[in-house]
């Protein structure tokens, strides 16, 4: 499926990278990218999911 929403799994993998400042190989950077495709496709089908416009959402937690 071609979404135009689909996330830039790269660039988010480098944002985080300089947030965090860490240093990943072009290894652990390429299998993070796979990763994240996977988990991506996975979670497609999900937000495929048309929801009836009068469920609630959900409550917000007060102390």
């Amino acid at each position: 499926m071609n979404n135009p929403l689909a996330a830039d799994w790269a660039a988010y993998i480098s944002q985080m990278e300089a947030i965090l400042a860490l240093e990943l190989d072009d290894v652990r950077r390429q299998e993070l990218l796979a990763q994240f495709n996977r988990i991506a496709a996975m979670a497609e089908p999900l937000m495929a999911l048309p929801l009836d416009q009068r469920l609630e959402i959900a409550g917000v937690y007060r102390a």
